[in-house]
């Protein structure tokens, strides 16, 4: 009898942008196969998976590793990010032999992981494998932080030498821990509503280059120096932080079925920290790219290559963001340095891949 074929989707704990590049993966695979029964393993809200999956899953709250614990998308906590991660290395046995029992009472055919290390013990437990996708491994991060992480990376990159495949996304690093690798093109959602509707709904009547999108990640900034904005009555500017002031030329959205890359295709400028999804979201739709710096994590400043090389941008200091009256809005974004342009077709490369993969098992 043929059987509905069951993905398993784990993604990390660390941020939204995982979460946005995995669900876009994961709609893909619902349109091309509805057949396939999504479970969405991750401790990101609901609200933000159906904002990329507009057909049925199972959410299931898990989390197979900490990536960084920060009080906002710039400032982190070595100190209990390790201590997490001791715990998990400790109770990594219990944590696999509690999930087994899902996937083999489920009947799970394939993992897809994006990127937590214990997701390659859980397969192997199970007898089924695992896929990942990422830019980054988590061994690359902690690796360069020394001391304790270093040991801690060692045992990372054992957990992903056993990954049965990894499709490795643009702006990366080598990610040399994983044997079996397939390159692939930019991830991201699709805007899903008219520039016409959008415009009208927020009352938004600036000109593209006079229309800022604000967006730091879910964990947003602290103490976003929004009194800027006075120096630019004729401007308006999106944010979808929901601790935002009240000011007449800031456009709050708050109502979840609305995210950053709806906005993106007619704002002059997005404004961001380095985070793969919105550099990835915005290179697929040729949107100018502000960012500001980001010390001491080891992604950022491929991150950041990659937009120098492939977009129009500009990059900031800290300084520049957080103590000048961003004047930087009246400088002209400088042109990418490379004239190659990026593939933009990673999610549909995936989701191919995977949909390909769940068919056949459905058949035997």
């Amino acid at each position: 009898m043929k059987t509905r074929p069951v993905l398993y989707i784990a993604i990390t704990s660390h941020g939204f942008g995982h979460v946005v590049r995995t669900a876009s993966v994961a709609a893909k695979i619902q349109q091309l196969n509805p057949e396939i029964l999504l479970v969405l393993v991750t401790t990101a809200p609901r609200w933000l998976l159906e904002a990329y999956i507009p057909g049925d899953f199972i959410h299931r709250p898990r989390a197979f590793d900490v990536g960084v614990i920060q009080s906002d998308s710039l400032q982190m906590d070595k100190a209990a990010t390790l201590e997490k991660l001791k715990q998990i290395e400790q109770q990594q046995h219990s944590i696999i032999v509690g999930e087994v029992n899902f996937l083999r009472t489920n009947r799970v055919k394939l993992i897809l992981a994006d990127i937590p290390f214990l997701a390659t013990e859980l397969a192997k437990a199970a007898g089924i494998e695992c896929w990942m996708m990422s830019n980054f491994g988590w061994d690359f991060i902690y690796r360069a932080w020394g001391g304790e992480f270093a040991e801690i990376a060692d045992w990372i990159s054992q957990c992903y030498q056993k990954c049965d495949r990894l499709f490795r996304l643009p702006l990366a690093e080598s990610m040399t821990a994983f044997p079996y690798i397939t390159d692939v093109g930019l991830t991201g959602g699709t805007p899903r509503f008219s520039e016409e509707l959008l415009r009208s709904k927020f009352k938004l009547n600036s000109p593209q280059e006079k229309l800022i999108l604000l967006t730091f990640g879910g964990l947003g900034l602290q103490q976003i120096p929004y009194n800027n904005l006075q120096n630019f009555p004729s401007w308006q500017f999106v944010t979808f932080d929901r601790q935002a002031p009240e000011l007449p030329n800031l456009i709050k959205v708050t109502e979840k079925q609305y995210r950053p890359v709806d906005f993106m295709p007619f704002c002059g400028r997005i404004v961001s920290k380095p985070g793969y999804s919105t550099f990835a979201e915005a290179l697929r739709l040729d949107v100018p790219i502000v960012s500001l710096l980001r010390e001491d994590f080891a992604e950022a400043p491929l991150l950041l290559e990659g937009i120098q090389n492939y977009s129009y941008h500009q990059i900031l200091t800290l300084e520049e963001f957080f103590a000048s009256d961003w004047q930087f809005l009246h400088q002209s974004p400088s042109p990418p340095r490379q004239d190659s342009i990026l593939d933009k077709n990673g999610t549909e490369a995936i989701a191919l891949a995977i949909v390909n993969y769940c068919t056949d098992f459905s058949l035997i």
